[in-house]
């Protein structure tokens, strides 16, 4: 359990004045930071305020009694007050999903705070844990089996910061709020950045009869499987072999390179088998970043690396998905399955690629990066047909940037490429085969994520394997044959 709480004095000297000019009896938001725990001390680097829903209303409000101590008379015997906070909790956690998305290795959503009076605060136990608990379950710490998160209390009146460890157990109680320390410092100083360019490519095989049918289903199979390989990868610091207890002194930019462990060739197994209908293909490129605690070993830095990489390729699924049920009858996410169109679009991922017999096209967002605070990035994501200035109402809504109508602080490092689309000419055994066995062109080598299935019915991805098999046996026969004739000539 974190017992004490570090946040960055800077950052909470401006959410504190900010709060003391908005005039709002409440706010509810998001904090940012870290949790430790080698160093067992929780990090703040800003909070960040939920923005009004869908329908233009604040996502915390004071309920009941005295909506204001400000207001309050100061002669007369005080009342106990019986106000209390509403939270709509699923908007909050819609929030921290979305900004969840936009946070690199090292930066999480680690908890909440609430802006309120002490009365409202001591009335709402219940109702933060809960909104706590919400945001947890909607922005989660992968890799780490964290139960807690930090609640902190803005009260005003007299104006006075808290932090609370709550505990995330599954009866949401009162008594799940634990106080902690909380110091201000400077601590984004002390953040060590880490970079890494992961390249990947893996070729799913797609069979008759198994549970996952839809490409959606596969990719995040793919992605799952890229995970537990990736976990147990080692890793090259600045060229050299990482000493996992190693810890790097502060300044520039440390480049990160895993070495994976070489895989037994499982694709070209199921060159025999039947039920193997297609294949699914899924390679690219994904820019990384990670910033972590200088005072904490390299084995955390390449924790956050790896658990970026991976976060980074769902999120862009999860988008792709969110976006193929938003929009599902999108005329460009159409295709005439009788003529040989390449089917392509976010509705691609809704397909039942059991029943496919064609070649489905899709590329994934382009991930870009935006100097925050201390040279730490946020992140976002585009489709390869949008520019970065869509992103600017995006960052300027979820995490309170303004960009004053200047974009260029955006950064694009992975760079844009046609989607890999393969002909119905190559056989299974060449599109199994991983592309560093294969001649490349020039667009083959782009660094852009790209996912293509591709699709061929049994009797084609057998037919070729089983003439070449009756050619080796016709000449087998034919040298022996042969070698027959000549040893009956030589003895005679």
């Amino acid at each position: 359990m974190v017992k004490a709480v570090v946040g960055e004095e800077t950052q909470l000297k401006l959410a504190e004045n900010r709060l003391s000019r908005c005039g709002l009896p409440s706010q509810v938001g998001l904090v940012i930071g870290d949790l430790s725990s080698k160093l067992d001390r929780g990090f703040i680097f800003d909070l960040i305020p939920t923005p009004p829903n869908d329908d233009g209303e604040p996502a915390c409000s004071i309920i009941g009694g005295a909506k204001d101590d400000r207001k309050k008379a100061s002669k007369g015997k005080p009342q106990p007050d019986s106000s209390a906070l509403f939270i709509d909790k699923d908007w909050v956690a819609e929030h921290a999903r979305q900004v969840g998305r936009m946070l690199v290795g090292g930066v999480k959503v680690v908890g909440i705070y609430v802006w309120t009076n002490e009365s409202s605060f001591k009335n709402s136990t219940i109702m933060l844990c809960q909104a706590a608990k919400a945001v947890a379950e909607a922005a989660p710490l992968f890799e780490v089996d964290w139960d807690e998160r930090l609640l902190v209390h803005i009260g005003y009146s007299p104006l006075r910061w808290t932090c609370r460890n709550c505990l995330l157990a599954s009866n949401i109680t009162s008594g799940n709020l634990r106080p902690c320390d909380l110091k201000m410092g400077k601590i984004l100083s002390t953040r060590q950045a880490f970079r890494c360019t992961y390249d990947f490519d893996l070729r799913l095989p797609i069979c008759q009869g198994s549970s996952s049918k839809r490409l959606s289903d596969i990719l995040h199979y793919g992605i799952s499987i890229n995970a537990k390989e990736l976990k147990g990868a080692k890793a090259l610091i600045d060229g050299k072999l990482a000493n996992e207890d190693e810890q790097f002194d502060l300044g520039g930019v440390h480049d990160v390179e895993f070495l994976l462990p070489f895989m037994e060739d499982k694709y070209l197994e199921v060159c025999s088998q039947k039920e193997v209908t297609g294949l699914l293909v899924f390679s690219g490129s994904v820019c990384s970043y990670a910033f972590s605690n200088s005072k904490e070993p390299a084995s955390q830095a390449l924790a956050d690396i790896k658990e970026d990489i991976i976060k980074s390729l769902r999120s862009r699924l999860d988008m792709m998905c969110d976006e193929a049920d938003i929009k599902p009858d999108r005329k460009e996410d159409r295709a005439d399955e009788s003529s040989n169109q390449i089917l392509s679009g976010s509705a691609v991922l809704q397909l039942d690629l059991q029943l496919k017999r064609k070649h489905c096209s899709l590329s994934f967002p382009r991930r870009v990066l935006l100097p925050w605070l201390a040279d730490i990035f946020l992140c976002d994501y585009i489709q390869p047909s949008e520019s970065v200035e869509v992103l600017e109402d995006h960052f300027a809504e979820l995490m309170s940037i303004e960009f004053l109508n200047n974009s260029s602080k955006i950064l694009e490092p992975e760079a844009e490429a046609p989607a890999l689309i393969s002909t119905t000419e190559k056989s299974f055994q060449e599109v199994s085969t991983p592309y560093s066995l294969l001649p490349k062109s020039d667009n083959l080598l782009s660094k852009q994520n790209r996912a293509a299935t591709i699709l061929e019915s049994n009797q084609k991805l057998t037919e070729p394997a089983g003439f070449n098999f009756m050619i080796a046996v016709l000449v087998l026969i034919v040298s022996i044959v042969t070698g027959v004739v000549v040893f009956v000539v030589r003895s005679s």
